[in-house]
């Protein structure tokens, strides 16, 4: 099938070719006719499954031929508020009074949206979308809801913000979109969303996406919704068949980092994610990493959301090779370039497994996701397993193999030479140290900054030390 199939708009196809997307993905598919209806949704499906196209191609469709038909009686609602502006006839600042919400639940996704939303809108080009968000200077903010947007892309708390001091007004809301509605469950935005859905006219048509339609999830879609499609392409625990995963056991930080430094001199590697449990680790790897000679940067929650902007835009040029992230990126990053997914730290829960390695393998690409597990952490993996119904394969690299192997019930990695029943090796809290109990960042006696710290391929990317013109360069797993 064709989007031209769908019935879609002669403006958004063109922005579509332009854009490289022949043929729709399933989700797309299934809701995109059913959107352009006036269908309220309910959609279950995966991670990199097209779903913003899915709820935002049917919103610009019917957007821009209402747009059209306003324009062509000369009474679109943005040039009758200019003129009442011009008249004097109007307060300074009316509330803006978007036809269509989405909520996101990180500012990444709204901001992914965002930009999507504007590439499908290339020639639609009198739809405006904005985003507000937390971290975001307010004055931007008031300057963004000043041009009455036809399209709003918010964070629940940022935007009862807006609400309650009397800037947003949703009397002529025609369309809601709640994006990973579990995920904001997750994150305690329930009495928010059920604030910010009062607020909305009965009338609305209503989207929900989320990886799992169950439980808490599915109890607030049916109070939200009026007699939704629902639609389920794939649940939150899909194979991802396009992705390879693997574990790697190691036996203390030491062994982790040196594996690590390795697996990111993989040739096929072009960029990569790295995920770690807390915001100071990410900070201390990614430091590491470019002492190391790789061009990485952190993504954490604490960093001010133009220090975001800025990380993720040179991730998508190219001008970083590693981002190291906690879970603020397992949602919301697009980048065709992330070939490799790394969990440095397993997530706490085995749903945002699916989602970080998701960043891999976008829209049918193959992708790698490998873990770097402690052998205390076996039971982590299990659950993983159980929950994506399927088995993780241990690898072994030589010369890297663990002093400890798996429990062979689940290991399928052959067991290094000289092992032994009860054979294990003290797992240490260190950061290169082979000493266990010890923790040290300071930096290796000759460590410099990065620029000393081996070739580089220009742009600042590394491309790895193949060749004896590198083998000065210091590895990750040293220190």
């Amino acid at each position: 099938m064709s989007f031209e199939a769908l019935g879609l708009h002669t403006n958004i196809i063109r922005a579509l070719t332009d854009s490289g997307y022949t043929k729709p993905t399933p989700v797309q598919e299934q809701a995109i006719p059913a959107a352009i209806e006036g269908r309220d949704l309910m959609v279950s499906s995966q991670t990199g499954s097209g779903k913003t196209a899915a709820f935002m191609l049917p919103a610009l469709h019917k957007l821009a031929s209402a747009e059209i038909v306003s324009y062509e009686n000369g009474k679109t609602p943005n040039q009758e508020r200019q003129a009442a502006r011009s008249r004097g006839d109007r307060p300074r600042f009316q509330a803006a009074k978007p036809k269509m919400l989405v909520l996101t639940p990180t500012r990444e996704l709204a901001l992914q949206v965002t930009t999507a939303t504007d590439k499908y809108s290339a020639y639609t080009r009198r739809l405006k979308a904005v985003s507000i968000l937390g971290g975001m200077p307010y004055p931007k903010q008031m300057q963004l809801l000043s041009r009455n947007p036809e399209i709003l892309v918010a964070t629940p708390g940022r935007l009862i913000d807006h609400m309650e001091s009397g800037k947003i007004d949703f009397s002529e809301l025609q369309m809601l979109v709640l994006d990973e509605a579990d995920r904001m469950l997750d994150m305690g935005f329930i009495d928010d969303i059920e604030k910010i859905v009062a607020a909305t006219p009965p009338t609305r048509q209503t989207m929900l996406f989320s990886a799992t339609l169950d439980g808490m999830v599915g109890n607030m879609a049916k109070r939200i919704t009026n007699e939704p499609l629902i639609i389920q392409i794939a649940g939150s625990a899909s194979k991802h068949e396009n992705i390879q995963q693997k574990v790697h056991f190691v036996d203390d930080l030491s062994h982790k980092n040196r594996m690590l430094d390795h697996l990111l001199r993989d040739a096929s590697l072009d960029q990569a994610v790295v995920f770690t449990a807390t915001k100071r680790d990410a900070d201390t790897i990614a430091d590491r990493l470019n002492i190391a000679g790789f061009a990485a940067a952190a993504l954490h929650g604490d960093m001010h959301q133009g220090a975001r902007n800025r990380t993720l835009d040179s991730l998508r040029r190219g001008q970083i090779r590693v981002l190291v992230a906690t879970d603020v990126a397992a949602r919301g990053i697009d980048v065709p370039g992330i070939t490799h997914v790394f969990n440095y730290d397993l997530p706490k829960f085995p749903e945002d497994y699916v989602h970080r390695i998701g960043r891999t393998g976008r829209a049918g690409r193959k992708g790698l996701a490998i873990s770097l597990v402690n052998h205390a952490e076996g039971m982590h993996v299990k659950r993983i397993e159980r929950f994506t119904k399927q088995l993780i394969p241990v690898d072994v690299i030589e010369g890297f193999e663990p002093k400890k192997t798996a429990a062979p019930a689940r290991s399928a990695a052959r067991k290094p030479t000289g092992w032994k029943p009860g054979d294990s090796r003290k797992t240490g809290n260190n950061f290169g140290s082979s000493k266990p109990g010890q923790r040290s960042f300071s930096k290796p006696a000759g460590a410099g900054n990065s620029s000393s710290a081996g070739p580089r391929k220009e742009g600042g990317g590394y491309k790895g030390n193949r060749s004896s013109e590198g083998s000065a360069r210091r590895s990750f797993g040293d220190y």
